[in-house]
């Protein structure tokens, strides 16, 4: 919901480092492996209850997650690349509530799988969208440097983000932020899916 207006700000701020680390010859395929071992060790963090180190690891997650796209951008974005950067972020996500579900299954147990279940909604409606836009060769004009057609929704990163933060300054209060966030996630899965259907409805294709 808030990603079109903060990554314009992200970008300006992470430029003038991505530039200096893509000067050093580091890919922004490094970049995102690095990241994505940073968010394991916030997750194992989270399940061994050390939630203010784990706070920090899954902050320093996001951080780079951000400066592989500008670095992808100055060394010219790879399909590859793309693909990586994405397929870790999935993983990351659902990781988070399992890593809350270890630490206290009794407690944690049941919202961690509604919030990964919706998550799943969240990602499967949109990566469907966008495979079926590259084939009718559509554009998202909201995100433009994205690789891939980037459909929003009410549920995107820094929302997501934000939940990880208020999990992890008040883990006694989880199962309330994952229900609440999973109702959220679940509500946007449904507009994707009718977006969707409007969107990719042809009369007499019988698609």
């Amino acid at each position: 919901m808030f990603d079109r207006h903060l990554l314009p700000l992200q970008r300006r701020l992470l430029h003038p480092l991505a530039r200096r680390i893509a000067a050093a010859g580091v890919t922004a395929d490094a970049v995102s492996l690095v990241g994505f071992g940073l968010g394991l060790g916030g997750v194992a963090l989270i399940a061994m209850g050390q939630f203010g180190l784990a706070l920090g690891l899954i902050l320093a997650n996001r951080l780079l997650d951000g400066l592989d796209g500008e670095i992808a951008r100055l060394n010219g974005p790879t399909d590859r690349g793309a693909f990586l950067d994405l397929s870790l972020d999935f993983v990351f996500y659902a990781l988070v509530p399992l890593g809350f579900a270890i630490h206290d299954p009794a407690e944690n147990g049941l919202a961690a799988a509604a919030l990964v279940v919706s998550f799943v909604g969240t990602g499967s409606s949109f990566l469907a969208f966008a495979a079926i836009a590259e084939r009718r060769g559509l554009m998202s004009t909201a995100f433009p440097q994205k690789g891939l057609y980037y459909l929003g929704g009410l549920a995107e990163g820094a929302e997501t983000i934000l939940v990880f933060v208020l999990m992890c300054l008040l883990p006694d209060h989880f199962p309330t932020i994952a229900w609440a966030f999973a109702a959220l996630c679940a509500v946007g899965t449904v507009l994707r899916w009718r977006w969707g259907y409007v969107t990719f409805t042809d009369e007499g294709r019988g698609e």
